[in-house]
């Protein structure tokens, strides 16, 4: 029997500059990759999915990687404990005793569960399970006030994220070397399982469709993101928040290019780690109100309103062009998302959840915290959020971002035409309704 280390991707679909997997070739043990399809997860996605797509193109290219200097990379389906105990098991009569897993982290309420329960089976089996720091740059609890307390406040925590960094002798952001020769396990790697065998349609897979979310950092783009971000039908942003939610991409990388290029960008990134530690440090917040006493508001159970809203015709033209897109397309402009959440929390008074979870359905990059806190920000529940009383006007929105509607006409083609459908609901009375039944809830608190 030889011994060697388990390298567990997870939300880090790569082999270059991945931290967990430099420690695992740092152990002294030959490496053998290893990666689920979480049953877990995948039962709640629809058959035609392209996220389970894009993981799974990329996990292709990541076995043949492995096949490239002679080790290998396992895939399997199922639940995440039972199928590290059944590869360990087959690489054991393969030869092969598995001494130690590693990981990157995750700072989720549901990975948290799922790396507390393998540890303890770890632990049992005297296996060691090590998870290593490479989703944000940094940990949550790297960023803390002076007292210890975590921050809920942008900007502070901003200014204190660049002042540890500054403090680091060893810089966070120097890639790692995780892709060495002489340190794989030669082992017999089946193929990876099918789209189709985890039931999924095969139309999924759109592998043409991932061209759109090139991985290639346009320094143009960049450098004038502070400037373009806001406009819709311009290809103001880089597309990279697809890549970062799966990991095709190092963080690191991420942010040495916008301290060379963009502050505004890398600000943007900031906030990323933000919202995971917020996440982190108050998992409440997944599922409840940042902020308590938001959890009073009488949300109206409009199912008709929400339905609207979701198909793009609520007669708001650039909330229905962002929400076409997102259905059409699995990606929605970031100004845009502003809007179309805080016309449903406010215009249509419906509960952030239920944007929330329609959002997690179609974002080709969703990402819980990210999504979280956007969606509490735009109701006003979160951490850091919008006031109650700042209610978008979403035709104001249209005039400042899109004058000449060349974003709505793209992706609504019947606007300005006796066909388009009227507002389902009138902006002055929609906003008064927000307000009032806001600060009437608050007052209760």
């Amino acid at each position: 029997m030889s011994d060697v280390s388990l390298f567990w991707h997870r939300r880090d679909l790569r082999l270059e500059d991945n931290k967990g997997l430099e420690a695992a070739r740092l152990s002294g043990h030959p490496v053998v990759g290893f990666f689920c399809f979480d049953q877990h997860i995948l039962d709640r996605l629809s058959e035609l999915d392209r996220r389970v797509g894009f993981i799974h193109h990329h996990l292709t290219s990541i076995q043949n990687k492995y096949r490239e200097t002679g080790g290998g990379l396992i895939a399997a389906y199922g639940h995440p404990l039972k199928a590290l105990q059944d590869t360990i098991a087959e690489l054991g009569q393969a030869g092969h005793n598995v001494v130690s897993i590693y990981a990157n982290r995750d700072y989720a309420p549901y990975p948290v569960q799922r790396d507390a329960e393998v540890a303890s089976w770890c632990s049992s089996q005297g296996v060691a399970f090590e998870l290593h720091e490479d989703h944000v740059v940094m940990p949550p609890e790297k960023v803390l006030k002076d007292d210890g307390t975590p921050y809920t406040v942008f900007t502070p925590y901003s200014k204190k994220w660049h002042k540890v960094l500054e403090s680091m002798a060893a810089s966070p952001l120097t890639p790692v070397n995780s892709l060495g020769s002489g340190s794989w396990a030669s082992i017999d790697a089946k193929n990876i399982p099918t789209i189709e065998s985890m039931g999924f349609a095969s139309e999924s897979a759109d592998p043409a469709g991932w061209a759109a979310f090139d991985h290639k950092l346009d320094p143009g783009t960049v450098q004038s993101y502070a400037e373009m971000r806001d406009t819709p039908s311009a290809q103001g942003t880089t597309r990279m928040s697809l890549h970062l939610r799966f990991g095709t991409v190092s963080i690191r990388s991420l942010m040495r290019f916008g301290m060379k290029h963009s502050d505004k960008w890398l600000t943007e990134l900031i906030w990323r780690e933000f919202y995971q530690a917020i996440l982190h440090h108050f998992p409440h917040s997944a599922s409840d109100a940042f902020r308590a006493k938001y959890d009073r508001i009488p949300w109206r159970h409009d199912e008709e309103g929400f339905a609207a809203w979701c198909a793009g015709r609520t007669g708001y033209p650039l909330v229905d062009a962002g929400m076409r897109e997102l259905n059409a397309t699995g990606f929605m402009h970031n100004r845009v998302r502003m809007v179309v959440a805080s016309f449903l929390c406010k215009h249509l008074l419906i509960d952030w959840r239920w944007g929330e979870r329609y959002f997690a359905e179609k974002l080709l990059d969703y990402e819980l915290a990210s999504n979280v806190g956007g969606w509490q920000w735009a109701s006003g529940s979160g951490c850091d959020a919008a006031p109650y009383f700042r209610v978008f006007n979403p035709e104001s929105q249209m005039k400042k971002f899109d004058a000449k509607g060349v974003y709505v006409k793209r992706w609504v083609p019947e606007w300005d035409t006796p066909s388009y459908v009227p507002p389902i609901v009138e902006h002055k009375m929609a906003r008064q309704r927000a307000i009032d039944t806001y600060k009437a809830a608050l007052a209760g608190a």
